[in-house]
């Protein structure tokens, strides 16, 4: 074998592993139809939410968290270096805290085309409800809570959404 052959023998195998792949993985038993459709359903989303939250959504991580009192939403950037996202994320969840609690729930219709389960309970129930904003070192949190029982079950509703939605992960009930 030439010096040509054994060089590519080596390098392709290299090469083929460092190129990026053409989209992620199809889950098991769908339809290459229906994963084309969900992939181009999420870059959908992550386009509207970075028009609607001001940040990019591939260089941050969101969390939406459940708890006896209500719930969180959390974001954070991947690197915490990025102080502009830092302060983005800060920005639009403390704008997020002051437009839930007036009842103001256009920026998750921005975001997903469609006004999310919850919403209209917690809009009907706003004075019911808490919307605090806090600092986290890489971003920030809204902490939603409230005594009404109904307006957290509309609160749990609007998060586990959010947690499909947004593919997070997170918990979709009440950790103990």
């Amino acid at each position: 074998m030439n010096t040509s052959a054994m060089a590519m023998v080596f390098l392709l195998p290299a090469l083929a592993a460092a190129a990026p792949q053409q989209h992620p993985a199809m889950p098991a038993g769908m339809t290459h139809e229906a994963h084309l459709a969900q992939m181009e359903k999420e870059r959908e989303l992550k386009t509207r939410g970075a028009a609607a939250m001001g940040f990019d959504q591939e260089t941050t991580t969101h969390h939406f968290r459940l708890s006896a009192s209500g719930g969180g939403i959390e974001a954070t950037t991947n690197d915490a270096a990025d102080l502009t996202g830092r302060e983005q994320i800060r920005t639009h969840l403390r704008e997020i805290a002051a437009e839930f609690a007036s009842g103001n729930f256009a920026r998750p219709f921005m975001t997903h085309g469609e006004a999310p389960p919850g919403v209209t309970t917690m809009q009907a129930r706003k004075d019911a409800l808490t919307f605090r904003y806090e600092d986290l070192p890489g971003g920030g949190i809204v902490r939603i809570s409230t005594p009404d029982a109904k307006a957290r079950q509309a609160v749990h509703e609007f998060l586990r959404y959010q947690i499909r939605e947004h593919a997070t992960g997170d918990a979709l009930t009440i950790a103990k």
